[in-house]
């Protein structure tokens, strides 16, 4: 396995709970304060891991340790943080207030298919080869198979159509930071940790609207907090901007059909939601498109390029 694929591996697992997570902190929290203590706990824990790599070098790119400087970088900074970040996380847990973490997980799965179109809207996706649209459609049909319309009623309630809303946001958000924060000569820790920075201060400005109810923290809600914001918001969102830099935002966003496989495992297994052999079935079918479009075009073999010329060509020695 490569150092690649074990990435996705652990971001697809973190980021697939986040919706147990949510679902947990909802018991004892609103909406608002959830979104706000996951920014603010996701922000702390890529700001320690920040200063810890003060003083180290990279590529003469300057010392690591510090935030981004620059009035421009910041105001990006603050346009990805509302839509990949603060808006998303609020209309999640909006939507999980009604909605199974398991649906969650599969709605969120529509991401790529968001990327893919505004990708080849700016034009960031040209030229999508046959395999990988095929990967797509094929991921999107198995996310349909595990959410399975034809079979659930309210599936157009608010709180569905704010978890594809979210969706969305995340494909844009992924978008604008490809175009406008990754590869500028900043490290990914320290945008990430200033874009969650940026994100509890936009979710703080929401705190009149729901935010300041009064809490009802258990053991079971302060341990889904924590574990929301330090892996399932610091961690997850620091990997999905290596992706991003290394891989492109459409490769970050098809991450998400594999949200579907954890969410609706973790649901089954932890909340007792539903589980069936079409919801196997299709888990298996994601993993197939997943698989589909992450599969990078074949480079020439540099010893096949090596053309033998024909015997009649060769000199033979004199003797």
């Amino acid at each position: 396995m490569t150092w690649a694929a074990a990435r996705v591996g652990v971001l697809a697992l973190l980021w697939g709970s986040t919706f147990l997570w949510i679902k947990l902190a909802l018991e004892g929290l609103t909406p608002v304060q959830v979104t706000l203590l996951r920014c603010a706990l996701g922000a702390g824990t890529l700001t320690v891991l920040l200063l810890g790599t003060r003083g180290r070098h990279t590529r003469g790119r300057g010392t690591r340790g510090r935030l981004p400087v620059g009035l421009t970088t910041w105001k990006h900074i603050f346009v990805a943080a509302f839509f990949c970040n603060a808006l998303p996380f609020g209309l999640f847990s909006v939507g999980q207030q009604t909605v199974d973490s398991g649906v969650a997980g599969a709605l969120n799965a529509t991401t790529p298919l968001w990327s893919v179109l505004i990708g080849l809207g700016i034009g960031t996706e040209r030229g999508l080869r046959p395999v990988r649209l095929a990967g797509l459609l094929i991921g999107f049909a198995g996310t349909t198979l595990i959410f399975a319309p034809w079979q659930q009623s309210g599936l157009t309630s608010w709180g569905a159509l704010a978890i594809v809303g979210a969706a969305a946001s995340y494909a844009v958000g992924f978008a604008y930071m490809g175009h406008h924060l990754v590869g500028k000569g900043m490290p990914t820790l320290s945008l990430s940790a200033a874009q969650l920075m940026a994100a509890t201060g936009l979710t703080a400005l929401a705190l009149p609207v729901g935010g300041l109810e009064a809490v009802h923290v258990e053991h079971t809600t302060l341990l889904a907090v924590i574990v929301l914001g330090i892996f399932a918001t610091g961690v997850t969102f620091h990997l999905t901007y290596r992706i991003i830099a290394d891989e492109g935002a459409t490769n970050a966003a098809t991450v998400g059909y594999l949200l579907p496989v954890v969410s609706v495992a973790l649901g089954a297994v932890v909340l007792d939601e539903a589980f069936s052999f079409r919801v196997a079935a299709g888990m298996a079918v994601v993993l197939i498109g997943v698989g589909m479009t992450r599969r990078q075009k074949q480079k020439p073999d540099p010893q096949r390029d090596v053309r033998i010329p024909p015997a009649s060509m060769v000199a033979t020695p004199h003797r």
